[in-house]
């Protein structure tokens, strides 16, 4: 299990006038070059807003943590980043601090309940094309610093397929599609998937249907999805699992805990520990692919 007071304290200090990008290009190689261990990097994603997006990811790192992984959730849905509520934490700090050099990963990271560590979201997230030198130097050092000290990280990226939640997205090693069985869900879920089909994505997409009443309810809504997407993107589309509707959701919420916790032989909260041993029983990515922080190094060229 990861502690907050394991990670080693970056300097605080703006990099100097002369300092040139290709030098920091070099730097940020021999990081990625020098790397002996690496997360597991999973983006969770939907296609709209309302679909339990954030549940599922808080919930899921929690049930990972649970199982002796260390597990960093990431904040990354722009301008709407809640993930603190739902675990019941207040951030004095976040990202965005990080990447101004306001406070280093140390200050910002959370523990929260069930031992994962939260990064809290940041709006200087939001136009990620446009990060100075500094917050992008910023940015991989952080990126590097969880990659290398975690077994899972977990990003709770944005719902829709902008560009700033999609290419963000398309960096994980498994991408989970949280969407329901309404059609207007699944619409939205498949234009997510064929953004993510046109970055290139060549590693695990899956979905998990949210707020079903049966598992072959999440069974059928799956199927229509995975059958499209390789008829018409060529892309195989894992079936990670489903979530029930269940009232102990809405409980936890209003609680301000994660329902693994809160209410752990809830129907939803058998349903989401199940997804993490789905996760687990996935296995590592290829040790041929590429790390996180070379994929996030990819955006800015």
């Amino acid at each position: 299990m990861l502690a907050v007071t394991s990670w080693s304290q970056p300097v605080r200090t703006r990099p100097s006038a002369d300092f040139r990008l290709a030098d920091q290009a070099q730097q940020l190689r021999l990081l990625a070059n020098q790397q002996s261990r690496r997360a597991t990097v999973l983006a969770v994603t939907s296609g709209k807003g309302g679909v339990g997006k954030t549940n599922v990811a808080v919930n899921l790192a929690i049930c990972l943590a649970a199982g002796q992984e260390a597990v960093v959730l990431l904040d990354a849905d722009l301008g709407l980043a809640n993930a603190d509520l739902v675990l019941g934490l207040q951030p004095g700090m976040n990202l965005s601090d990080v990447l101004e050099g306001r406070a280093t990963l140390a200050d910002v990271l959370l523990e929260g309940p069930g031992g994962c560590l939260l990064v809290p979201g940041a709006s200087g997230l939001a136009q990620m094309a446009n990060l100075t030198e500094f917050q992008r130097h910023r940015l991989f050092q952080c990126c590097e610093e969880v990659e290398s000290r975690a077994d899972y990280l977990i990003l709770d990226c944005g719902a829709g397929i902008s560009r700033n939640v999609t290419s963000l997205a398309a960096t994980a090693d498994i991408v989970l599609v949280v969407l329901t069985s309404e059609p207007t869900s699944m619409a939205d879920a498949y234009a997510t998937i064929k953004v993510l089909a046109g970055l290139g994505v060549g590693h695990r997409v899956g979905t998990v249907v949210n707020m079903v009443r049966s598992r072959q309810e999440a069974e059928r809504t799956h199927e229509r999805i995975a059958r499209v997407a390789g008829q018409f993107l060529g892309l195989e589309v894992s079936d990670f699992g489903y979530i029930l509707a269940d009232e102990h959701v809405g409980q936890a919420v209003c609680r301000r805990a994660p329902v693994v916790l809160a209410f752990p032989r809830s129907p939803a909260a058998m349903c989401l520990m199940a997804l993490a041993s789905k996760v687990l029983d996935d296995g590592s990515r290829s040790v041929d692919a590429p790390g996180f922080l070379r994929r996030v190094m990819s955006l800015f060229v």
